[in-house]
């Protein structure tokens, strides 16, 4: 279901988050974990790794995995 924003009336136009990493270590290795939350309602969203994160903001703004690079 797609949101107006009222800032311009098209769907989805917008999105803001507090976005948190941090380094935690598993089975002896250092990984990046991440949350991002959103401060219109408080949710919050946990990834165990950034590619869960990047997946996340892939769907959360319609686009496919040719936009967001991997280096």
């Amino acid at each position: 279901m797609s949101k107006i924003n009222p800032m311009n009336e098209e769907p989805d136009i917008y999105h803001a988050y507090l976005l948190r990493l941090w380094r935690a270590q598993y089975k002896g290795q250092w990984l990046w974990r991440a949350s991002l939350e959103s401060p219109h309602t408080g949710e919050h969203q946990l990834f165990a790794n950034l590619e869960q994160l990047f997946d996340f903001l892939r769907e959360k703004t319609n686009l496919g995995s040719n936009h967001f690079t991997r280096r």
